[in-house]
């Protein structure tokens, strides 16, 4: 397991080493980064996206402008597989969030992989179950909980995928997060602040104190990352460990045949852009 989770990304430490191989040649390792734009709703998905590091928010484009996130992934899912079901433009606008890296691939090159792996399959299956799930308790939070748990449940999914307790947040993107205005997030964060689920807050970065934010949010917290890990960890179990070094060898040499570009896609527009 722990072999496996070292890989970088769980969906891809699940496959075994043979099925893995047919993604490894034609990886590209690329950098993620904050706020770029990695697909809009309603374009062709060119490009699909493996995190190893950062955090990607899906978005919904309101025709007033307004955007809301629906759901999070990092290094335990991953960007554009539904063209694993044909050619198709995404639902959702995809945006990085906190800055990281991905092993990209054209969906020609996935879609061929697919064709040849049952265990590739499987995790498309497993990954889409996930996110599934995740919008499912999003809508249900949204609906029954306040403001404020939301919030902290959003900054604990955060922190989850996050290398520590200082998240690279702006208040636009907590607006996104939570769909309020910026006078309702600084509100709630004074309120979060003053409970010491926040321990400070600066321009463009959050504090966090993960067991006072723990008592501060709803149920759905735990829920969700109960319901997400059973999906992902049974998934994780039926595959044989296997070594990251052959990942990331074959991912640098690809990357020294082609240099890596980052993924900065097309910049955000209206609330997306950061501040």
């Amino acid at each position: 397991m722990e072999q496996r989770t070292r890989v970088g990304n769980r969906l891809l430490a699940a496959l075994p080493p043979a099925d893995l191989d047919l993604l490894v040649r034609h990886f590209r390792l690329v950098s993620l980064e904050r706020d770029a734009v990695l697909v809009r709703s309603g374009d062709p998905i060119e490009r699909i996206y493996f995190p190893l590091s950062g955090l990607i928010a899906f978005v919904m484009d309101m025709p007033s402008g307004q955007t809301v996130a629906t759901a999070v992934v990092g290094n335990e899912g991953a960007v554009g597989v539904l063209t694993s079901l044909g050619p198709s433009r995404s639902p959702m606008t995809a945006v990085v969030r906190v800055a990281g890296t991905a092993l990209q691939i054209s969906p020609a090159q996935f879609q061929a992989s697919l064709e040849r792996s049952g265990a590739l399959r499987g995790t498309v299956q497993t990954h889409t179950r996930a996110l599934m799930a995740q919008f499912q308790h999003v809508a249900a939070c949204n609906a029954l909980h306040s403001v404020t748990a939301r919030l902290a449940r959003w900054l604990l999914q955060l922190r989850d995928r996050a290398d520590g307790d200082i998240l690279p947040l702006t208040q636009d993107t907590l607006s996104e997060l939570l769909g309020v205005r910026r006078p309702t997030v600084t509100h709630v964060i004074c309120k979060l602040r003053e409970s010491g689920g926040i321990r400070s807050n600066r321009r463009g970065s959050i504090e966090i104190d993960r067991p006072r934010l723990e008592a501060a949010t709803c149920e759905c917290y735990q829920l969700m990352r109960r319901r997400i890990d059973r999906i992902v960890l049974t998934d994780e179990m039926k595959s044989a460990p296997m070594a990251e070094a052959s990942l990331f060898a074959n991912a640098d040499e690809e990357r020294q045949r082609t240099p890596a570009r980052g993924a900065t896609g097309q910049r955000p527009k209206g609330s997306l852009r950061g501040h």
